[in-house]
């Protein structure tokens, strides 16, 4: 079933498009998923974050070329006290529909980020209110001191609290469920673009928002964006090729040499602040699947020690990874806060060590379990899984691989349906809070565990992450963080695999800031 949604009213839309210059330029870019919705505040997916922020704006954000915090709806802040964050709003912008960003759409769009059916309540730690202090100011006031505050609210974009009420989109969709609200497939922000077409799975197409704040210092030229998810890495690289995009943020590893010799054609590579790992069902008292039962093997750490022993990681990043990994044995990337050397060493690789330690777990014939992993969300995602199960297999472990659409995936391990899943973290706060908070906490609320799927449960985990989120000594917050990165290596909560290294392939007319984030900053790109 297609659906097709104009999501620009037809005035709106007839006075933007009588608004382009007559150089207006067409930036046409693919990736392998679409994004999971529209609605800013319902699931925290990276491809999703980086389109959304074309449309809709945070309060601050990152520069692309040094990555420090700069200021965007939010112009100046400063410290009322430890717990209480005074921030003044900038005056004249306006939501795409030409209504003003008022301090009221900001205490709305922060609380519902707090909402329970919110997935970014990871990015609101620590937030005890917002308050309005008048037309042009409002405070965030703090449970704690929260050094890494200005960090979460780049991800916190804000939205029309009348569009929202209007549109009875008060709560965000809930991203485990089926049912929809009207930001799931419908926006309006105040970002350089408004989303004009959005066919799920098919297209996304946006267009230049003539009354965006920003485009007096903008660097970009482009006034049209059209987004095509195509699954197949054969057809993504034969569609930059043909000229059918000009840019394409996954290319197929096995096509790089083939790109990178292309005369009119250009690649430039960077490492991602990702790290992609393996995660278990420590929870369960017995696997669904599994032909062990009245117990969950994967909550013997013995189990889990010999599933990392088994990895051949040297083999999966040269052969299937084409050498574009970094292998780690850490849960963050190196360009991360509390990430050190000695986190980073990985278990190494055994296979004999691995059958005696599942023989002394009492599985001296292994075990079977169901594996699941996305197919169009990680480079190289499905053959990553493919490999690991066949080196698995040499140890008795019978992996039951079963690989899933994005769409479809993460709602799936977010509903605790899987034994043992792919995850990919990258961190947008660059401070290790953000992945021992998500990943190894135990769930509770305000984005604690919130994608801690495997459900692992550590008092001594917990403990440290809580001390964290309050410690003011940013040197004694640095080793808190690298104990707790250290006991997730110890317990082995994850398996981690390796931080991805992102080629970017695109045609040489077009001009784009590599980011460790891997997402496009709208505000640079420029088409010649």
């Amino acid at each position: 079933m297609k659906f097709t949604f104009a999501l620009l009213p037809a005035a709106v839309l007839a006075a933007t498009l009588a608004a382009l210059p007559a150089h207006a330029k067409t930036f046409k870019w693919a990736s392998a998923s679409d994004i999971p919705t529209l609605d800013v505040h319902s699931q925290n997916n990276a491809l999703g974050n980086g389109v959304h922020a074309a449309i809709y704006e945070s309060l601050v954000y990152y520069n692309s070329k040094t990555f420090k915090i700069e200021p965007q709806l939010a112009v100046s802040w400063k410290e009322i006290s430890p717990t209480q964050m005074r921030f003044t709003l900038r005056q004249g912008v306006k939501f795409s529909d030409g209504s003003p960003l008022t301090v009221d759409d900001v205490v709305f769009s922060l609380n519902r980020a707090m909402a329970k059916t919110s997935n970014y309540a990871v990015y609101t730690q620590g937030i005890d209110k917002v308050v309005a202090v008048d037309a042009q100011n409002f405070d965030i006031i703090l449970k704690a001191p929260n050094p890494v505050l200005l960090n979460q609210l780049t991800e916190l974009r804000i939205m029309s609290k009348s569009w929202a009420e209007k549109n009875k989109s008060v709560e965000p969709k809930d991203a485990k469920a089926k049912e929809e609200n009207f930001a799931h497939r419908n926006a309006m922000g105040t970002g350089p673009f408004m989303v004009q077409l959005w066919q799920p799975d098919q297209k996304l197409v946006l267009v230049k928002n003539p009354g965006w704040w920003g485009w007096a210092t903008s660097k970009s030229n482009v006034t049209e964006i059209i987004y095509t998810p195509i699954k197949s890495e054969a057809t993504r690289v034969a569609a930059l090729l043909s000229g059918e995009v000009d840019f394409v943020l996954d290319p197929s590893l096995q096509d790089l040499a083939r790109l990178r010799s292309n005369t009119v054609l250009k690649v430039i590579d960077g490492a991602e602040n990702r790290t992609i790992f393996f995660g278990m069902d420590q929870y369960r008292d017995e696997l669904p699947g599994s032909n062990i039962k009245g117990k969950n093997p994967l909550k013997d750490l013995r189990v889990r020690k010999a599933l990392s022993m088994a990895i051949d990681s040297a083999s999966l990043t040269r052969v299937t990874m084409r050498g574009l990994a970094q292998p780690t044995g850490a849960l963050v990337a190196p360009q991360v806060n509390g990430w050190s050397k000695e986190v980073d060493k990985r278990i190494p690789y055994d296979v004999e060590g691995a059958k005696k330690l599942l023989a002394e777990a009492g599985y001296p014939d292994g075990f079977e379990v169901d594996f699941a992993c996305p197919n169009n969300r990680y480079i190289n995602d499905e053959q990553i899984c493919q490999a690991v199960t066949v080196m698995w297999s040499k140890i008795g472990v019978k992996a039951k691989l079963r690989t899933l659409p994005l769409v479809t995936y993460f709602p799936m391990i977010q509903r605790n349906e899987a034994s043992i899943y792919m995850l990919g973290w990258g961190v947008p706060t660059f401070d290790a809070l953000y992945s021992l908070q998500s990943l190894v906490r135990s769930v509770g609320a305000q984005g604690d565990g919130n994608y801690n799927v495997g459900r692992y449960s550590n008092p001594q985990m917990d403990a440290l992450v809580e001390r964290t989120k309050k410690e003011t000594d940013l040197k004694l917050r640095t080793q808190l963080l690298t104990q707790a990165l250290q006991l997730q290596n110890d317990t082995v909560a994850h398996i981690p695999l390796h931080n991805q290294v992102i080629p970017w392939a695109m045609k040489k007319n077009v001009e784009v800031v590599h980011r460790a984030d891997n997402r496009l900053d709208w505000r640079v790109i420029v088409v010649n």
